[in-house]
């Protein structure tokens, strides 16, 4: 299957709205500019955001209106969107010249015109017989610069070059998986954004609208999608989340271009406002508290070398991933128990899970098991590279084991957090570790059929249905991750069960295609994008690769 062909596919989900109009690289958006209305009808103009870490759209613009008229002054409609053009009836077209400017070509006696936040207004008109293209550029102080321009041709080519060279890394699936995998592809490579102030590195971002850096935990989902087309920029990312550790060899939650992001004394203000709007008791924490994310390096690193052997490269991040695990053991089990704890909601990555309403710190099912399949993947790369101390891993890994079956509650047939009573999908993440007595394997696949817990028509909610903490629409609280699908489902391998893995996974594409594409989260009952959820969304879009992949096979 063609790179042409594969664009089209995914041009089926390019809608101005859920999936803007953007290049690798850059840090422009394109959108229609009337959101609000159906995304379905002809748009007549379209608005320009950047991309910015922790900044909202809104706060982002740059081009309130533009729009492309007839000689009769009437706004010309939006007939295309294309990976690298965006078409208007009457022949005019947008692409991009290059990262920080688009340019618009426009037919004889057409006008191109625009209006900026602040009210201001411009106008270029094409003489009568001639065609116009103007350029437009975006400076980082979100000025604009426009000018008149005659390489748009090139630019088109340029452009269009990108993208077909992009999508002839798409994977090849399954006939009913490749559409929705071409557009999936095309959310990893518009979410790419360059990071000069760190070198010549590229982050492939959870998402330019607000996700703009590097999370730690996206960066291994993000790989592990990549790894099928683009391992080389799949082991960028890894490498880039690993590049920052502390001195006790804490890797940071995030990497962004002006820093990381490793203790909660560097909260933006807005999510310090967010834990106080929500009653978080870290809000405001008397001392800095660490932030990181779960530890499931290793288990990135394996996925990225099963398809990208690279013995030196593993031997350079090994003592990296070592020393983090170590660090969970040393540095984040304030009761001195042997079982690390989570001391910051945002280390879990599950953010606004019920689990930490109460006292934090707090041991987590979820977190044990991450460490165990840690240490056992780290016992197993040491094998492989014939270096380490193998034994040392899994003995841990053992001890953490018993540790966490103290968790088990054999009168809620669940894990729990804490003394929460809270039944949620991080009571499932034990399955991870393939170590679990049978009966209790049972009781965890009994919840996964049952409707009442995670039997959901559309996938496993992120906190079981009859429990008092159920929401299907806010985040944690409810609603289907793919993230979580995807480890459940490896799980599920992992304990033996084959078949009933295989099953979620084929339900969880069935979920990504029925709710329009890879979203932050869908809502469990209706199998729809999440109200609040990003569009668009990284992982998920890995993640939806990854399967069809497998699937495949």
């Amino acid at each position: 299957m063609s790179a042409e062909v594969l664009a089209r596919l995914a041009a089926r989900h390019l809608d101005l709205v859920r999936a803007p109009f953007t290049l690798p690289s850059s840090r422009l958006l394109v959108f229609r500019d009337d959101m609000a209305n159906d995304p379905h009808a002809a748009a007549s103009g379209i608005r320009i955001h950047t991309a910015e870490y922790e900044k909202p759209l809104d706060a982002c613009r740059v081009i309130d209106r533009l729009e492309v008229r007839a000689a009769d002054g009437r706004p010309r409609t939006v007939v295309d969107v294309l990976p690298d053009r965006i078409v208007f009836d009457g022949g005019a077209s947008l692409t991009y010249a290059g990262p920080t400017a688009v340019s618009v070509a426009a037919p004889n006696g057409a006008q191109v015109a625009w209006t900026l936040p602040d009210g201001t207004r411009d106008t270029v008109e094409s003489p009568a017989g001639d065609q116009i293209a103007v350029r437009i550029e975006v400076g980082r102080d979100r000025s604009v610069m426009a000018a008149r321009s005659a390489t748009h041709d090139a630019d088109q080519a340029a452009t269009s070059a990108t993208w077909r060279e992009w999508f002839e890394r798409c994977p090849i699936v399954r006939d009913d998986l490749q559409e929705m995998t071409a557009f999936c592809w095309w959310v990893l490579g518009a979410n790419i954004v360059a990071l000069p102030r760190l070198g010549d590195v590229r982050a492939v971002v959870p998402s330019k609208i607000g996700y703009v850096g590097l999370w730690q935990w996206d960066a291994y989902f993000i790989a592990t999608g990549l790894r099928h087309g683009d391992p080389a920029l799949a082991r960028e990312q890894l490498d880039l989340a690993l590049r920052f550790p502390t001195s006790d060899g804490q890797l940071p939650d995030v990497v962004h271009e002006a820093g990381t992001l490793a203790s909660s004394d560097d909260l933006p203000a807005a999510d310090r406002e967010h834990l106080r709007r929500d009653g978080s008791a870290v809000a405001d924490a008397d001392a800095p508290i660490p932030l990181t994310k779960p530890p499931l390096t290793a288990w990135a690193v394996r996925k990225l070398l099963e398809v990208a052997p690279d013995d030196e490269w593993a031997r350079k991040v090994l003592p990296v991933i070592e020393r983090s695990q170590d660090w969970w053991f040393a540095h984040s089990d304030a009761d001195g128990d042997g079982m690390p704890e989570y001391a910051h909601p945002y280390s879990s990555g599950l953010d606004d899970s019920p689990i930490f309403d109460g006292t934090l710190p707090i041991a987590s099912p979820d977190l044990g098991a991450y460490l165990v399949l840690q240490d056992l993947e780290l016992a197993e790369l040491c094998e492989q590279l014939n270096t380490g101390d193998p034994l040392a891993h899994r003995r841990r890994a053992h001890h953490t084991m018993t540790l966490l079956r103290r968790m088990w509650h054999p009168e809620q047939h669940a894990f729990l957090a804490g003394s929460r009573p809270t039944d949620a999908v991080v009571g499932l993440m034990p399955l991870l570790t393939g170590m679990l007595s049978p009966d209790i394997v049972g009781h965890l696949t009994d919840a996964l059929s049952d409707p009442a817990r995670y039997g959901t028509l559309w996938g496993l909610p992120t906190v079981a249905v009859d429990d008092s903490d159920f929401s299907p629409e806010r985040m944690w609280r409810g609603p289907v991750w793919i993230n979580t699908n995807v480890l459940v489902a490896e799980g599920l391998e992992r304990s033996g069960l084959h078949t009933s893995a295989r099953r979620l996974r084929e339900h969880t594409v069935r979920l990504v295609i029925h709710g329009g594409g890879p979203h932050e989260y869908f809502n469990p009952r209706t199998g729809q994008k999440a109200r609040a959820a990003t569009t668009a969304f990284g992982w998920s879009a890995a993640l939806f690769v990854d399967l069809a992949v497998r699937l495949s096979a």
